[in-house]
């Protein structure tokens, strides 16, 4: 496929990658606010990338105040058609110790306080989410994990809870009854949002804890898990260098994310105003505006 563009989603260390070329920060203005912070623009090996630090840098913004919607405009309207989200979770799973990384490919929305659609005026739309990541993506993402040989799992379910707080014991104990893999605070409704603007997206989590379910880990500690963070992050940075090369040849041209408009908005055009479709243009101006 051609004119595919990349961007990162993840902690602020991220983007500190030997070899980018022309970084520059652009601010991006949207019909939904400001995004987390300017969005990193840069080139490696030829190709375009973006990177989004989710929680802005130095990490200022709580999981709930994430403008995600914001997020996913301002990535759009750069271009970007696939996104690799990096995100540091807890593991539900004794097999899953601080270190791994997981191909998510399930997810379980437990928040509760987040705006989770670009359709909540006037324009109705209900796009799927059975398949919420790529498989292009994650099969892009396991092969870069594989030749540096980091500990990862392909495939498993993400718990997305509120937040800020940590898990309540009972909390954790349901949801590894739940047979869920990974618990974190940031991935929806961001993958949602990736769904209704057409973006490919896949999530890339980073254990730094047990939670609190397990008997010789019973209490999640700040410094523990950024320890396990700085760790993490440097093999997250050679990953996305791999990424960034090869993920182009690893997309499907049946991907669920693409053109999943075409059959996802049910109002009648004849009932949506010129406002509300311009405030949607770069979002599913594809679908609104198409002769």
């Amino acid at each position: 496929m051609t004119n595919s563009k990349l961007a990162i989603i993840g902690g602020s260390g991220l983007y500190a990658i030997e070899g980018l070329k022309n970084p520059k920060w652009k601010k991006v203005k949207t019909s939904w606010g400001d995004p987390s912070d300017k969005i990193l623009n840069f080139r490696y090996k030829g190709k375009e990338v973006c990177f989004l630090p989710r929680h802005g840098r130095g990490h200022k913004i709580s999981p709930t105040n994430i403008n995600f919607r914001a997020n996913i405009d301002a990535l759009k309207q750069l271009g970007v058609t696939d996104i690799v989200s990096v995100s540091a979770v807890g593991s539900l799973k004794e097999n899953l110790d601080p270190g791994t990384f997981v191909l998510v490919d399930q997810f379980i929305d437990r928040t509760f306080s987040r705006a989770k659609t670009f359709f909540d005026e006037e324009i109705v739309a209900h796009v799927s989410m059975a398949h919420p990541t790529s498989v292009g993506l994650a099969n892009a993402c396991e092969n870069a994990l594989k030749q540096l040989k980091i500990k990862y799992q392909k495939g498993g379910t993400y718990i997305v809870m509120e937040g800020p707080q940590f898990s309540s014991l009972a909390e954790s104990n349901l949801y590894r009854s739940w047979k869920a893999d990974v618990i974190g605070m940031t991935n929806m409704p961001e993958a949602k949002l990736a769904r209704e603007a057409e973006i490919r997206y896949t999530t890339v989590a980073m254990v730094t804890d047990f939670d609190c379910w397990h008997p010789d880990h019973e209490n999640v500690e700040v410094q523990m898990i950024i320890k396990t963070l700085m760790d993490n992050a440097e093999k997250a940075k050679n990953m996305i260098k791999i990424v960034i090369e090869n993920f182009e040849s690893k997309i499907n041209k049946n991907d669920p994310a693409n053109n999943c408009l075409d059959t996802a908005i049910i109002t009648n055009p004849k009932l949506m105003t010129k406002r509300t479709k311009k405030k949607l243009k770069n979002i599913a101006g594809r679908v609104l505006f198409k002769k």
